[in-house]
């Protein structure tokens, strides 16, 4: 089972004349990027919320956003009557024949005339609001399980790809060193002229040992196994073990094609690179 680092989730519910909305986007991402956007009332839960959501999320470049509105509007701004009172008290003395009406507009101006009462999180709105998160990620979490089965079948398909390569590269390899020992033979008949057979016969076992795909076939075989295994463990952080196998994968192949010295293994090494290709882009987001 695999997880994608790509992910949505968003839950909302109305709680004493407040709707509360949390939304998470996630995006893949080497480490965890955390980005918030929380309303002032709230940022000092904002820690906990990091938390929170590195606990749950451990990888991705994830959006986090926070919004509270009120269903019914409430005023913001308080009147700080006695502060009202002695302002209007000490400019009556000062004008006692003006308007009280203007009197009265003027003081609002005066500093400290209107507070603005500051929001406190009492403890049942804070657990409301964990609620809702919870739930935004559970949501953010079914997407990248339902994302990740995808990538598995494509990484499975790409596997498969590079599967049937190896096969078909192990029936080709059959009698290959035998037709490039026959070959040089054959050459070096032609040529004519006296050769040290003992001598010959040393360099043309090394030359052919340096062409031998065993050691990487074999390799190779492992190497696709435990990326098999990997994608059915129970583990859900995975990415970057993948992204390690499938670089081991890439290297076989390449000594295989560098090996080869021939056209026919030469053409399915290719196709076993573009399907490796494929793979490193899905690994990439993989959890």
């Amino acid at each position: 089972m695999i997880l994608s680092m790509t992910g949505y989730g968003k839950a909302e519910h109305n709680f004493r004349n407040k709707n509360i909305s949390i939304e998470l986007r996630a995006l893949n991402s080497k480490n965890l990027d955390l980005k918030t956007r929380i309303p002032a009332a709230y940022r000092e839960k904002e820690m906990e919320i990091r938390k929170l959501l590195s606990h749950k999320l451990k990888r991705g470049k994830v959006d986090f956003n926070l919004t509270v509105e009120d269903v019914i509007e409430q005023p913001k701004n308080k009147i700080n009557t006695p502060v009202l009172l002695a302002y209007l008290k000490q400019l009556k003395e000062l004008q006692p024949a003006a308007d009280d009406t203007q009197l009265l507009v003027a003081t609002l101006r005066l500093p400290d005339v209107l507070q603005t009462e500051k929001e406190n999180i009492d403890e049942a709105e804070w657990q409301q609001i964990l609620e809702i998160l919870d739930t935004a990620v559970d949501r953010l979490m079914q997407y990248r399980f339902d994302e990740g089965q995808s990538l598995e079948l494509d990484l499975k398909k790409q596997l498969n790809t590079i599967h049937d390569g190896l096969k078909e590269i192990s029936q080709l390899d059959k009698n290959r060193l035998t037709r490039m020992k026959n070959r040089l033979n054959d050459a070096l008949e032609q040529l004519k002229i006296e050769v040290d057979t003992n001598r010959f016969e040393q360099e043309l076992i090394y030359y052919l040992e340096k062409l031998d795909i065993n050691e990487e076939k074999v390799r190779l075989t492992n190497h696709l196994d435990y990326f098999l295994q990997e994608l059915a463990d129970n583990n859900i952080l995975k990415g970057k073990k993948l992204g390690f196998i499938t670089q081991e994968i890439g290297r076989e192949i390449n000594t295989i094609g560098s090996k080869a010295n021939d056209s026919r293994i030469q053409r399915e090494v290719v196709k076993m690179k573009d399907a490796l290709e494929k793979i490193k882009e899905q690994v990439l987001n993989v959890l």
